[in-house]
């Protein structure tokens, strides 16, 4: 059973908002005021288009303080928080109830119920292009009786869970009155979320606290005010509460002379990796890949790509210390692999590659030539490769950088047209969802033909048979059991080469609010475009 690739999405998210974070605009928001919060979560091209349809690709981001899901799952450590659902229950493993949260008013009064959760479900059958996490993947029936909802899954997939907890619950009263939900922009959305929509102009639009919210009390901030544009200058100048941007020299930029009160989380939301496309030679011979692992100096990839903001990642698949419940113990140093010239070349001649003077050649005597893709305007990831470029060269690898637009890119990736091309994995919150998209065999369409996940197009029975052992038990043991044997695989085999974290550029100042999250405090991730959103803006307090 599939389930959508959403890692590399969010990634690819990440780098288009810190790469456009120093775009073009006017701003006249100069701080949230003493009841406000100041977000730099939304941007317009260059202004806002008001579309406050939650299953629209072009929404607003303030919907996801609209609107809510049954639960909010922490993409952090994988943690599901009730919302609209107080709980849920898999009574096997084809069968999940959700019990539906009493006396939860709609902001324009009316009771939400059970009947919206299953009318919304209905909706994306219905209406496919709706469904973004792929839903109805996973669901073969969803029936109500009282504040019962039930999904019966298509097969055993205890993890459906997660992707049925995410998504957003409209009000059947007002949906169904939609003759066109797909194109229906929503302008005056009516959601059970702690916020409404209140002035909107194509510059700016605000978001007033929703009284009648089931958990108000909750809810800190009595407005939040959204920009158009997000400068990073704008960041630092105007009083911002809450921003998302990679900056140089943070500490300087965004500490400065507000060090006091403007503080940075950067965790990893993951791994950035060098997929190589295993339909080709060299890159489907294990030895080849293993040639490539030891060849880099994964650290040092990471400090020049994000200024040591981030660590070099291990060859295991795992975000740590994310998911550090699931390391698997046999696994030397937790999967972190050194840099090995040697070895490197011992793997390389296994491949058939050898030294010849100050390169590494083929039988034939010719050079080895590798073409790498990555995005252009992802600076980053670019000063990363570069840095890769000349650690492969003094291996006497000859390495060609390419770097299409990020349309091309995503089209490369998805087709298989690529030799090696860098690009993300993980960050889901959950190890199932994670090796899933990595290295599930149902993905790896021929090349030429889109696909959303395993873009390397890895192919193995093990790590088929060992997904769907997964899929079928929630005992926590046989789940580290099934994970540990997953991560020798990745280790082992190497269908992708790790290098470093992606990271989640989350910018906070304490002085209006504080307990935003933290390392020390990682109740949701600093990214501003998620469902995570909820988790902040009920936990956040206001500043004495």
């Amino acid at each position: 059973m599939k389930i959508k690739r959403i890692a590399a999405t969010v990634l690819a998210f990440v780098t288009l908002l810190s790469v456009g974070a120093c775009g073009a605009g006017n701003n006249s928001a100069q701080s949230g005021g003493k009841d406000g919060l100041l977000f730099a979560g939304d941007s317009g091209s260059p202004t806002f288009t008001r579309n406050f349809n939650p299953f629209s690709s072009s929404k607003r981001i303030g919907i996801n303080f609209i609107y809510e899901p049954l639960q909010v799952v922490n993409a952090i450590d994988g943690k599901a928080t009730p919302f609209l659902a107080t709980g849920n229950k898999v009574v096997d493993p084809k069968t999940i109830t959700y019990t539906i949260r009493d006396g939860v008013k709609w902001s324009d009064g009316q009771a939400m119920t059970a009947k919206d959760v299953v009318y919304t479900f209905n909706l994306m059958k219905k209406q496919p292009s709706l469904d973004s996490l792929g839903v109805w993947q996973h669901i073969a029936s969803i029936d109500e009786q009282g504040s019962t909802v039930t999904f019966h899954l298509k097969d055993d997939d205890i993890p459906a869970a997660t992707i049925i907890n995410q998504q957003l619950i409209v009000p059947e009263h007002i949906w169904s009155k939609q003759s066109d939900p797909v194109k229906w922009t929503n302008e005056n959305p009516v959601g059970s979320g702690p916020y409404k929509l209140g002035q909107y102009t194509p510059n700016q639009y605000t978001l007033e606290k929703n009284q009648s919210y089931w958990q108000a009390g909750k809810v800190a901030a009595e407005k939040i005010i959204l920009p158009a544009s997000n400068k990073q200058l704008d960041l630092v100048n105007k009083g911002y509460d809450w921003g998302y941007s990679y900056m140089t020299n943070v500490d300087k930029t965004w500490g400065g002379p507000n060090r006091q009160h403007n503080h940075y989380w950067f965790p990893p939301g993951g791994t950035v990796s060098l997929f190589p496309n295993l339909t080709k030679a060299p890159f489907n011979n294990v030895d080849f890949r293993q040639g490539l692992n030891y060849a880099i100096n994964r650290e040092k990839i990471a400090k020049d790509a994000e200024e040591g903001y981030v660590e070099g990642a291990p060859q295991t698949g795992l975000l740590l210390p994310n998911q550090k419940m699931w390391v698997n113990d046999k696994i030397a140093n937790q999967g972190k692999i050194d840099q090995n010239a040697a070895k490197a070349l011992e793997y390389f001649a296994k491949a058939g590659y050898t030294k010849s003077g100050d390169k590494l050649v083929d039988s034939t005597g010719k050079q080895l030539q590798l073409n790498i893709t990555v995005p252009n305007g992802y600076t980053d990831w670019l000063r990363g490769v570069q840095t890769l470029q000349s650690q492969l060269g003094e291996l006497g690898i000859s390495v060609k950088l390419q770097q299409p637009q990020p349309a091309a890119y995503v089209q490369q990736q998805n087709n298989g047209d690529f030799d090696l091309i860098v690009s993300s994995f993980g960050g889901t919150g959950t190890p199932f969802q994670d090796y899933n998209n990595l290295l599930n065999s149902e993905f790896a369409l021929p090349v030429g033909q889109a696909t959303s996940a395993n873009f390397e197009r890895y192919k193995n029975p093990k790590a088929d048979e060992l997904l769907a052992q997964l899929k079928r038990t929630a005992d926590q043991s046989q789940q580290k059991a099934i994970i540990d044997q997953l991560q020798q695989i990745v280790y082992d085999d190497v269908p992708v080469v790790s290098m470093f974290y992606g990271g989640l550029w989350g910018l906070f100042s304490d002085k209006n609010y504080t307990n935003w999250p933290s390392e020390e405090n990682p109740y949701a991730t600093p990214a501003t475009w998620t469902q995570n959103s909820l988790l902040v803006v009920t936990t956040i307090k206001k500043a004495r």
